[in-house]
């Protein structure tokens, strides 16, 4: 990864797991204080609930005259009577803790509950539980949102990692893309470029230009007017347009003309066809003229750049339907689907930048203009262009 990469992945990182540390803290924050909450206050249920049964127990052994049967109770409770005296008569106290009125308390992590429920009955006057259950469940539940917090974490980690490079391969992709887009801009332009520099040079030589190099460099400068249209339309595509009736004939007639000489120096030869539909004199359609010379232009010079030297272009436009086809090198079945992508390129054949076919199928569908291709590998393709 490049520099640029590496912050965008490492401020996703950063932002999606602090966020998610964030809430998922909390969140076990909330929970754990609503367990802790749960379990005090159940805690003090049970004792209370175990208070209320000895004491009724006690009652009902005074009021009957029979012997004190204490009810059935959990191991991890230590009960105590207390009588009128201060005198322990059953069980025994936590650290000699002598009860003097009904409560609830905390202590050296026992819960200790002391109600004088029994009314002195038996003279016993308080019921004295004590137990550390409740501790025990709250260090357990410490543990388990310690744990579920961390487990947590650590996938929210992971699953970042995951996510961040998942997210990253669609940048990474495009930002390659714009690398290999401003590589093959400087190569296209280096060509036409280098071809003006030195047909100017071998003119200032001679102090004359004879018709080759005339033709080099009116070639060259299209080449750069071509680049520049391209460049023009992806940056300022959304400026205002010129929408008017357009004779399509003629603006085919023009790009077979402009592109002329590109051909010839393959030696590639382009037969052109135009005639319209029985009893009109001229197709017409409403559209902006430089978006539609743009759109032929495209078309034409991939035919060029992609047709083998000395070879043929076929363009017609017959009843509302521009066609163009080419025996160049036909483009693979499984990059059909592909082909309009911006900065895709299928071949290494020619140079390019890979937004050629992308700005004819945007100015198609901007346009609601019928666009189709077929291609053989090896054989050549054809372009069909719908206006009707």
């Amino acid at each position: 990864m490049n520099s640029l990469e590496k912050n965008s992945f490492y401020s996703f990182l950063a932002l999606y797991i602090i966020s998610s540390t964030f809430f998922i803290i909390v969140s076990a924050y909330w929970y754990y204080t609503a367990q802790y909450n749960s379990l005090e206050q159940n805690e003090y249920y049970r004792l209370q609930h175990l208070s209320d049964k000895i004491s009724q127990s006690v009652i009902t052994a005074h009021m009957s005259g029979s012997k004190l049967e204490m009810p059935e109770y959990d191991e991890d409770i230590d009960v105590a009577l207390v009588d009128i005296n201060g005198k322990v008569v059953f069980g025994k106290l936590m650290d000699d803790y002598i009860p003097k009125k009904s409560e609830y308390f905390t202590s050296h992590g026992h819960n200790i509950l002391s109600s004088d429920s029994t009314q002195e009955h038996l003279k016993i006057k308080f019921v004295v539980l004590h137990s550390d259950e409740l501790f025990s469940k709250i260090a357990y539940l410490k543990q388990s949102v310690i744990s579920t917090v961390s487990i947590s974490i650590v996938s929210i980690i992971i699953l970042a990692i995951l996510l961040g490079r998942i997210f990253m391969k669609p940048l990474r992709t495009r930002i390659k893309q714009i690398e290999d887009f401003v590589h093959d801009t400087a190569h296209e332009l280096n060509t036409p470029i280098t071809a003006l520099s030195m047909s100017v040079s071998r003119a200032l030589k001679k102090d004359t230009c004879d018709s080759k190099l005339l033709k080099n460099i009116s070639v060259s400068t299209k080449q750069l007017f071509d680049i520049y249209n391209a460049l023009s339309y992806l940056s300022f595509e959304a400026k205002d347009e010129e929408v008017s009736e357009i004779n399509v004939c003629r603006v085919v007639e023009k790009s077979v003309a402009y592109y002329g000489e590109l051909a010839q120096s393959k030696g590639i030869v382009i037969s052109s066809t135009c005639s319209v539909p029985h009893g009109y004199r001229e197709f017409t359609y409403s559209m902006d003229e430089t978006k539609l010379t743009m759109l032929f232009g495209n078309l034409i010079n991939n035919a060029i750049k992609y047709s083998h030297p000395n070879s043929k272009i076929i363009i017609s436009f017959i009843d509302g339907v521009f066609k163009i086809e080419d025996k160049g090198i036909g483009i693979a079945d499984n990059e059909l689907k592909n082909i309009y992508d911006r900065f895709n390129r299928a071949t290494d054949y020619a140079g390019g930048f890979g937004i050629g076919l992308s700005i004819v199928k945007k100015i198609t569908q901007e346009y609601s203009l019928g666009l189709h291709v077929e291609s053989k590998l090896g054989e050549g393709t054809v372009f069909e262009v719908d206006f009707k």
